[in-house]
Order: structure tokens, then C-alpha cells, then sequence
């Protein structure tokens, strides 16, 4: 066995050794020409950063270089670091591996502002406390997604299309519950609504659109107006539970698919959203996606109380 001097007078010479046979460009990802970044190797024995082989699976299961068919590897959904590489890189070239470190951790923390450069679905209407299933397949939406689970914040914008623009002026944040990965690559993704925001400017990155916003929340009132808003919230409510009772057996799906009306919630001002049981009424209804973000849109409790009391009302005295 070595003594502790030997050790290091062998590391060095290992890493001088190394040195003078490797250069930097030998240890470069052939997709992005950088230095390996959690360097991973196919099982046809070609080695890529870990993110640049799943962007390029993201388009077709092949190996970018050799074009075999990596289907077995992606249907495994998992890729173990090639440790060997890494330690090479780490004894010959300690301070570049730092710097690459760095630049992805810098990547890493501007993917993870919820309020600049969100990214953007562009997809279908979504609110605050109500589930959101959806069936990822396009290349955007599955680094779109990734990254939102690589950054750990795992949320992102929903907005839908409106005429003239690449998306609507108000989204809802989506939060990533559970993904269920399918052996091509596509995935079932179950999210739940978080809170409501305005979009302040449209922006894209790598495919897919992104924003700046601000969360809106709704007005609070005190006093007077704080009583009648209440009174509204009770009759509004009742009108729901009938409504709920009243439907027919066509859609009696919707309870399989969305469940039960929530129950009410004690403070109707806690939430920056307002009662979430307005929310699940809203999405069940029949009513045009721009009627919806309109309602969605308000900041204002009683308005959009007083426009469910309405549609209620007038579905109510339809016969079922």
C-alpha cells in the first residue's frame, strides 16, 4: 500500500499524464461544443451531454451521430452518468469543469424566475385549484416540461390562443403534480391550477413562448360591502348546488371527470383567487372560452358572482 505522500505524488503524475494526452476539445459534446455537462453514452457507445441527447429524443429515438435506434434506452426514462468521463475531467481539467458547472447553475437559476420568462402553453383554459390533465407530445412542450422539473420549480404558464396574438393577455400557473412517461418519449402530464396572472410582454426560447407577468388578485371589500358580498356568495351558491342536482344523465361525465362541487370556503377573501368552488363552476359550464376569460380576467368577487348568478339562472329555467 502507498503512504499518503506517494498517493498524491501519484494523483499528480496521473493528472500531468492525463494532461499532456487530453486537450479540452476532446472532451467536448459534439451537439453543443462545450465541455461535457453530466456526460452520458448511448448504448451504440457515443457520449453527449445528458440535456443535448434529450433534446435531440425529443425529435426522433435515434442516436444523433450513428442514427441506431435508442428506443429501448428511452423507454427506460433514465441515463446513468458515464463516471469515468467525469472523473477524467475532474482531475485534468478541475477549473474549466467548474466554469461549465457554473454556466449551467446561472442557466438553471434564470429558468427558475416564476415572473420573468415564464414559460408559456399555449393550449386551453386552466384555473386556480382545478385539475389540468394534458398529453405532451410536441418537442417544445417536452423540454418546455423538463426543464421545469430540472429546475425544481415545476411550474409554468397556461394560456390559450387568441386571434391576433401568439396567446391570451391572462393565463393560470400550472403546477407539475405527476408525469407519466410513455415509451416514445410523449407523457401524461397531471397539473392542478395555482394563481392567475396578467401578461405584461411576449417573448420566446427555444421554440416554445414565454412572458413576463404579474399575478393579479382579487379586491378586497370590508364592512357593508363585505356583508352583501357574502349574501351574494350564499345565493350564488345554492344556486349551484341546484344546478348540480338538476342535470341530466349527459353530463353526469363531468362529475366523473372534474368531481363534486367543493365545498365552500369559510373566508371567501383568503385566497388572492377567490372561492375555488367559482372556479370548478366555471369550467364545467357551457360557456365559449373568451366568455371564460373574460370572468377569469375580473378582480372582482361580486362581478363574477353576479355573472354565474346570471348564467345559473337562466340554465335553471331551461328544461333539463
Amino acid at each position: 500500500p502507498l503512504g499518503n505522500e506517494e498517493e498524491t505524488a501519484a494523483a499528480k503524475c496521473t493528472q500531468l499524464c492525463l494532461g499532456e494526452l487530453l486537450s479540452v476539445s476532446d472532451l467536448e459534446c459534439s451537439l453543443c461544443i462545450r465541455m461535457f455537462f453530466e456526460p452520458v453514452t448511448t448504448p451504440c457507445g457515443h457520449t453527449f451531454c445528458k440535456e443535448c441527447l434529450e433534446r435531440c429524443l425529443d425529435h426522433r429515438p435515434n442516436c444523433p451521430l450513428c442514427k441506431q435506434s435508442l428506443r429501448e434506452y428511452l423507454k427506460a426514462g433514465s441515463y446513468s452518468p458515464t463516471t469515468l468521463l467525469q472523473d477524467i475531467m475532474l482531475a485534468s481539467f478541475p477549473a474549466q469543469l467548474a466554469e461549465r458547472r457554473e454556466l449551467h447553475r446561472a442557466e438553471m437559476a434564470e429558468l427558475s424566475n416564476l415572473t420573468k420568462n415564464i414559460p408559456i402553453f399555449v393550449c386551453t383554459m386552466s384555473f386556480p385549484g382545478i385539475a389540468c390533465p394534458l398529453h405532451i407530445f410536441e418537442p417544445r412542450y417536452r423540454l418546455m416540461i423538463r426543464r421545469c422539473q430540472e429546475t425544481g420549480t415545476r411550474r409554468f404558464g397556461m394560456c390559450i390562443y387568441e386571434n391576433g396574438k401568439s396567446f391570451a393577455d391572462y393565463g393560470c400557473m400550472l403546477e407539475i403534480r405527476q408525469i407519466e412517461l410513455l415509451a416514445d418519449g410523449r407523457s401524461l402530464v397531471d397539473t392542478i391550477g395555482r394563481r392567475r396572472f396578467r401578461v405584461l410582454s411576449r417573448g420566446h426560447r427555444d421554440g416554445y413562448n414565454t412572458a413576463d407577468i404579474e399575478y393579479l388578485e382579487d379586491k378586497k371589500v370590508a364592512g357593508e360591502e363585505l356583508e352583501e358580498l357574502q349574501c351574494l356568495h350564499e345565493s350564488t351558491y345554492r344556486l349551484a348546488q341546484r344546478f348540480c342536482e338538476h342535470r341530466d344523465l349527459a353530463s353526469r361525465h363531468i362529475f366523473m371527470q372534474h368531481g363534486p362541487l367543493p365545498e365552500k370556503e369559510e373566508d371567501i377573501q383568503a385566497s388572492a383567487d377567490g372561492p375555488t368552488w367559482c372556479w370548478w363552476l366555471i369550467s364545467i359550464l357551457p360557456l365559449d372560452p373568451y366568455y371564460q376569460l373574460n370572468l377569469f380576467s375580473t378582480t372582482s368577487l361580486r362581478a363574477r358572482l353576479t355573472q354565474l348568478q346570471r348564467i345559473l339562472t337562466a340554465l335553471l329555467q331551461q328544461p333539463p
